[in-house]
């Protein structure tokens, strides 16, 4: 096992805020001088199906821990998903079914192991103990806690403020997420900056059950694609962690370049003090941005799919970007007679079919924004309609490409 100030080095990359530090140093000498590893805990409610890169700020934290030897367990919190984290929302959250959310579960164990260590790493539901709290139980847990200072939190103070609505199970979601820390008697809570207060809860409730209280360890929210935002599939400005290796390689190189840096500390494995190289040879204008960036695209796409697949990913956007030249596995559409008037298509239609874009109204956009070209050729045909060749191929943006059959 390292030594303290060295794990304490290994696992500060990145860290927004310990709450609070002396208690982790505290907990990592005992663990040092006894040989007991600490209990991290990592709790993920699977809402929705897919994992991108800004949840894998948080995954990369936790393998860091496994790597230093201690325990971490995954709680899939299938019972606090279907009330649905309360945390930056303006209204109460649709419930999830119990069908949805073990569905969304699945995919969850399956993704999360792009990351984590298999062999240490323990995955639990939080339905195994909070399913079987009868009402006394459940009393007991709210008691633990006022009403007070759950208004004291930001987005439930300021629905309060603005007369809007906050339903009573709502306040359940805290509790219930700080109670799965005393039922596995954590010694160290990881998430986002914007679940602190959760994370504080568990410190709560474990003095209150008589436990140590955990500390509460924060990482940053990830910006999207588009360098504003945060990263969110809802927004369109994410990389998800299951994408073909060149759609991931493509939507890092569309990354804005000051973000370049942030992305190295928390979403690869590149040791700080060659991010801070990189870093300085920016600065001082020995390293090209692109040649950073293609770094970059290459170290993401080699932890999901491998080093061959990111140095194929490489050649094929240097190869279509760089050079121009058109992509190796182009897919073909084939065009149907039902989709013929007077031998013409209507491009938005073939555009949505083919996947492309989501809706004949976005093919528009891309249309009239002078982004779709044919053969080669910018197409703004103002009614969209062209003659189908066999052989045809035409581009959307910058990486989507179908040839017609």
């Amino acid at each position: 096992m390292l030594t303290v100030e060295k794990q304490l080095e290994i696992i500060k990359r990145g860290v927004v805020e310990i709450v609070p530090e002396e208690e982790l140093v505290a907990k990592l000498e005992r663990s040092v001088k006894t040989g007991r590893p600490l209990h991290i805990k990592l709790g993920l409610d699977p809402t929705a199906p897919d994992i991108h890169l800004g949840h894998t700020v948080v995954l990369q934290k936790i393998r860091q821990f496994q790597e230093l030897g201690h325990n971490t367990t995954i709680i899939l919190g299938d019972f606090t998903a279907r009330i649905g984290d309360p945390t930056g929302k303006s209204e109460t959250r649709k419930q999830l079914t119990e069908e949805q959310v073990l569905e969304n579960a699945r995919t969850y164990e399956k993704q999360i192991f792009k990351v984590l260590d298999p062999d240490k790493t323990t995955i639990t539901f939080n339905s195994k103990w909070l399913s079987s709290m009868n009402f006394a139980r459940v009393i007991e847990l709210a008691a633990k806690y006022t009403v007070a200072r759950m208004l004291e939190r930001d987005d439930f103070a300021k629905r309060f403020k603005e007369g809007l609505p906050i339903s009573v199970h709502e306040f359940f979601y805290p509790l219930m997420q700080g109670y799965d820390s005393v039922a596995l008697q954590a010694d160290v809570e990881l998430g986002g900056t914007d679940q602190k207060f959760n994370l504080l809860m568990g410190r709560t409730l474990q003095r209150e059950y008589g436990q140590e209280p955990q500390v509460a360890l924060m990482m940053p929210i990830i910006e999207g694609t588009d360098g504003v935002q945060k990263m969110s599939k809802s927004l369109g400005n994410y990389i998800g962690i299951d994408e073909l290796p060149g759609e991931m390689y493509g939507k890092t190189m569309s990354i804005p370049d000051d973000l370049m840096l942030r992305y190295y500390e928390l979403v690869t494995t590149v040791p700080l003090d060659e991010v801070k190289r990189i870093a300085e040879g920016l600065q001082n204008g020995i390293l090209h941005p692109r040649d950073a960036k293609m770094r970059l695209a290459r170290e993401i796409v080699g932890i999901y799919h491998g080093e061959d697949a990111a140095k194929h990913a490489e050649e094929e956007f240097k190869r279509v970007f760089q050079q121009r030249d058109l992509p190796e596995d182009i897919p073909t559409f084939q065009i149907t007679e039902d989709m013929l008037e007077d031998g013409l298509v209507w491009l938005p239609r073939v555009m949505q079919q083919a996947g492309m874009c989501g809706s004949t109204s976005e093919a528009r956009r891309l249309i009239q924004q002078g982004a779709l070209r044919v053969n080669g050729e910018k197409f703004d045909a103002p009614d969209g309609k062209i003659k189908p060749e066999p052989g045809m191929v035409i581009k959307a943006g910058k990486r989507k490409f179908i040839r017609l059959a």
